[in-house]
């Protein structure tokens, strides 16, 4: 996906925070929207400092401005510190991707520790719920937040009990959300509801290693997709060409839909 994007002007002089921007998903649509046109603040773990330099240059070789923003999103403070390094290293916020996400697998409801439990739930809710929270302060009409949600809210494998539930409750606050902020403020809210894309998280404990040859071949297109092929689901999300869609959640599954 470095390579491959072409931008045309979407999202020229916007100003994006992406989270869990250094890989897969956030990292394409963080090269996406680069390349259209934004700057770009990228939110990651600091062990992923490496990735996130990467992105870091392919966001300045696209022309923009990048913010690199280290830092666990469980914990409030870094929630909070990732809005304000945005605003002030970029001079303000109009859009918001909520991406970054725990996946672990689980054999069964008996297996899922509440440590585990846990760790889902602040990194993918508490994190998503504080940085939109933060996020909306400083937000002006025309601005966008997408949750990156997956087909797992409509369908959740016995293995990913957990995340599934985290996916779903963001497909509920994304529609919620709509409402009340397009009313009050003039803020678009969307999802995007992936289904098998490859991505590190899936050879990181995602996914039964077992499973790892075959993942996503049951498809209709007979393969996973890969983050650039969705990255223009949330340009498009982002830009004014969407100024008539909120409140909904958009499917990339290679065919096979979402089953709900």
């Amino acid at each position: 996906f470095r390579s491959s994007y072409v931008g045309s002007g979407k999202l020229e002089g916007r100003r994006a925070l992406i989270t869990g921007g250094d890989s897969g998903i956030g990292a394409a649509t963080a090269i996406a929207f680069a390349r259209e046109g934004a700057d770009v603040a990228i939110a990651y773990l600091p062990e992923e400092q490496e990735d996130a330099d990467r992105i870091v240059k392919l966001i300045e070789d696209a022309g923009r401005k990048a913010v690199a923003i280290p830092g666990d999103l469980k914990e409030l403070d870094n929630c909070v510190a990732a809005v304000e390094k945005t605003v002030e290293g970029l001079g303000g916020i109009d859009l918001l991707v909520n991406n970054a996400s725990r996946q672990v697998w689980n054999d069964g409801l008996l297996n899922v520790s509440d440590e585990d439990f846990d760790a889902t739930m602040r990194t993918n809710l508490y994190s998503a719920f504080r940085v939109t929270k933060e996020a909306v302060k400083h937000m002006e009409p025309g601005s966008s937040i997408i949750f990156t949600t997956s087909v797992q809210a409509y369908g959740p494998s016995k293995e990913l009990l957990d995340y599934a539930m985290t996916k779903a409750a963001f497909n509920n606050l994304a529609k919620g959300l709509s409402g009340e902020l397009l009313a009050s403020k003039g803020i678009r809210v969307n999802a995007v509801a992936p289904g098998p894309i490859w991505t590190v998280q899936h050879v990181s404990y995602g996914e039964p290693e077992e499973k790892l040859p075959e993942f996503g071949a049951d498809s209709p297109l007979g393969r996973p997709g890969q983050p650039v092929e969705i990255a223009p689901i949330y340009v498009l999300l982002a830009s004014d060409e969407a100024s008539y869609i909120t409140g909904e959640c958009y499917a990339a599954t290679g065919g096979s839909g979402t089953g709900g």
